[in-house]
């Protein structure tokens, strides 16, 4: 009867073990022909909230995912991975949402400390009046400038023109919005709305690199979309759209429905982003 019950517990602990090892990443695991695309909003060092990541902490993320071996990707290079060209292992995507003026303020000089590429998507609308929106928003100048000091490292796409905002619990990309005297946009117009809020934004983004077809990348305010809205940005010329979906991007992920790991937390220290990172890593089938 010992030798029995000995038994059981030595089985139980080989599945125990076996268990933890699937849910705990190696610290030396490796992954390849993947991204991680890590999503920000706000860098700032007296603001707070739960997407705002002060310079300290935004620096020692990235400083610690390059001494763990990861790879920073431009969007260049993601767009022709999509395509089948080869990344580095341990690749890494940064974004920003929103087009904070704290990009520049905070983010870029960290970024160019470190030769970080990273896209920021823009709220097309501010450029016309920067200072309007309660948090101060990039402009023109400020684009301009980084574009041409890191050139192929920072890129500036569409967070929509005019459409970042909700009516109720209803994304204004994807809901038929209220009209005066109680009425409510047909879907014709809605779509017709959409349409020209994409292509706005993707002539803003041409008219701010100085050639046509610049604008071809997209973020969904809110990770919000629908198939429709899939459709309606394509026919305003973008090829890749990012969601909010905590996931790794790979060759077989939607082109229109890219998924992003939330990096921008307060919460989440350098050595959590590594973990998170490795703990969605997709790995192959058996």
């Amino acid at each position: 009867m010992p030798t029995r019950i000995l038994m059981a517990c030595l089985l139980l602990a080989v599945i125990l073990y076996a268990g933890y090892d699937t849910l705990v990443p190696k610290a030396d695991e490796t992954y390849r022909d993947q991204v991680a695309v890590l999503m920000y909003h706000h860098v700032h060092d007296t603001d707070h909230s739960a997407s705002t990541v002060s310079t300290a902490l935004f620096r020692e993320q990235l400083s610690y995912l390059q001494s763990r071996g990861y790879n920073f990707i431009s969007l260049t290079d993601f767009k022709q991975f999509l395509g089948g060209a080869p990344v580095p292992d341990k690749a890494v995507l940064v974004t920003f949402d929103d087009g904070y003026k704290s990009f520049h303020d905070f983010a870029y000089p960290v970024l160019r400390e470190l030769q970080v590429p990273a896209v920021n998507f823009i709220i097309t609308k501010d450029l016309d009046a920067p200072l309007a929106p309660p948090i101060p928003a990039l402009s023109p100048e400020e684009i301009r400038a980084m574009l041409q000091e890191m050139p192929g490292l920072i890129d500036i796409q569409c967070h929509t023109n005019a459409l970042h905002f909700k009516e109720g619990k209803n994304a204004a990309l994807t809901a038929p919005l209220p009209l005066e005297g109680g009425r409510t946009e047909t879907a014709e117009q809605a779509e017709q709305r959409v349409r020209q809020d994409s292509e706005a934004c993707a002539h803003k983004l041409d008219g701010l690199y100085g050639r046509d077809g610049a604008g071809d990348t997209f973020a969904y305010p809110y990770g919000i979309y629908s198939p429709r809205t899939q459709e309606i940005i394509s026919a305003a010329g973008f090829k890749y759209a990012f969601t909010i979906i905590g996931e790794m991007a790979t060759r077989f992920s939607d082109p229109l429905a890219l998924p992003r790991i939330n990096a921008g937390n307060p919460g989440i220290d350098p050595r959590k982003l590594d973990v998170t990172i490795r703990q969605r890593v997709v790995h192959p089938a058996p």
